[in-house]
């Protein structure tokens, strides 16, 4: 193949944006399908929770892996190997009979989520550090493959009848679903592996993986990390819960659920290349800033349960006198709209992360990368549980956005208390506080 650098940077951020999206639709894929299969199967609501969990986990835990593997062999081997890895469970599961069958089968197509990790390594080698952000944001968009079950799942579900198409050959139904994922995988790995230069840049070639890890022991690396379990984590958490949330909230249909979800999905994903721009053009730092405080107010609104305000106004007579003024219920269309700004916020919020990431550590993106999508995407995983334990103990769904306030509140503060350090050190050139380079 003929390929010449200044084409190479943009054919691999257009290979691995398809790749990711479809590995992340894959991964994802049960925010819809488990809820027909909660019916076939008659799950309980344990079980459903963990089959909409286990492939988060499974996409989560290995993060920091595959961003190792892509600094030694390059992003064009491991990325094509990966989507052949996940077509063979995504098959499995368009057959499984039994709930175990889906649990490992689910488990194992998890393995879609790890491309992230690879893609941010594999991009992050090929363009210069003043459009790094840029890149890293239109990669990083491939997030909106969340929506696609979302919005054409529910639809193809009601078209492809049970029984199947040519014979049973081609599953019906749910099923439908992860057997075509599995078909367009192995396309996708073709297309990778033909189309990509085949002279990789592999920054980690040759160094010890003792050096390659030496950077986790920094602390920044840990507080980027809880970054983006607000930005990315309580993303890919509500990408999973919210269909269930409009269901059983406000007695929607399973259609319209998912329509609604996706309208917090896509500013959650195609902003992100914004979000890039963003932190190219005024800093990370600075960004992360109006992320922050715009979702915190947001939250703190969706946290609030419905009920009655009351304003009390003791007297001589009847000191416990109150008079009720206001009668507090959101609806759909407020909370629609809460939940798309605090998509808005984390599509650029994304961005910013990993725009801080190749600033503070260029050669070690795969390491650095890896861990803090790893701690991110755990995130992802656990707070769904949170979510079903706060509801069921408190009989309140607001909790799911209380917990999220304060996760995000946590992250506002410690960002400011960097700042204040950096201030304090650094008094003589305030101007550029919010400029990365400085010590935090």
């Amino acid at each position: 193949m003929n390929e010449t650098p200044r084409h190479a940077p943009g054919r691999i951020l257009t290979l691995s944006t398809v790749g990711f999206t479809l590995m992340f639709a894959v991964w994802l894929m049960f925010g819809v399908l488990a809820i027909p299969i909660r019916r076939e199967f008659g799950l309980t609501e344990a079980q459903f929770g963990w089959l909409a969990a286990i492939a988060i986990l499974n996409g989560s835990l290995w993060r920091l892996v595959f961003g190792l593997l892509t600094d030694r062999f390059g992003g064009r081997l491991v990325f094509t190997l990966l989507v052949l890895f996940t077509a063979i469970p995504s098959f499995l599961i368009s057959r499984a009979q039994t709930y175990t069958e889906l649990m490992v089968y689910a488990f194992l197509v998890g393995m879609a989520g790890n491309s992230f990790s690879v893609g941010i390594a594999w991009n992050s080698a090929w363009f210069p550090r003043e459009r790094q952000g840029l890149a890293l944001g239109v990669f990083g968009a491939g997030n909106v493959g969340a929506s696609v079950t979302k919005i054409f799942g529910p639809t193809l579900i009601a078209l492809v009848p049970a029984v199947g198409l040519v014979g049973g050959v081609i599953p019906g139904g749910w099923r439908f679903i992860p057997f075509a994922y599995s078909i367009l995988l192995l396309v996708l790995a073709a297309a990778m592996w033909m189309l990509s230069p085949p002279h990789d840049h592999v920054p980690g070639k040759g160094r010890p993986l003792r050096e390659l890890l030496r950077p986790l022991r920094e602390i920044r690396v840990w507080r980027f990390s809880l970054y983006y379990v607000v930005v990315f984590g309580a993303y890919v958490a509500l990408s999973v819960w919210l269909p269930r949330y409009y269901v059983d909230v406000f007695g929607l249909s399973l259609r319209t659920a998912a329509l609604l979800t996706a309208l917090f999905i896509f500013p959650a994903s195609l902003l992100r290349p914004l979000g890039g721009w963003f932190s190219d053009r005024f800093g990370a730092r600075r960004v992360m800033y109006w992320v922050f405080g715009g979702m915190s107010v947001c939250l703190l609104l969706l946290a609030a349960p419905h009920g009655h305000i009351v304003l009390y106004t003791p007297t001589k007579e009847d000191p416990q006198a109150s008079i009720s003024v206001m009668r507090f219920v959101m609806g759909p269309g407020v909370f629609t709209l809460l939940v798309f700004l605090v998509g808005c916020g984390m599509g650029v919020g994304k961005a910013a992360v990993f725009k801080f990431i190749p600033e503070y550590f260029p050669r070690d993106v795969g390491a650095v990368g890896g861990l803090v999508g790893m701690l991110g995407a755990l995130g992802g995983f656990l707070l769904p549980l949170l979510f079903s334990g706060a509801w069921a103990a408190t009989r309140l769904p607001q909790t799911t956005f209380a917990i999220l306030f304060l996760v995000t509140a946590a992250s506002f503060l410690w960002l400011h208390l960097v700042v204040l350090q950096i201030l304090h050190r650094a008094s003589p050139h305030l101007e550029h506080v919010f400029e990365e380079g400085h010590a935090s």
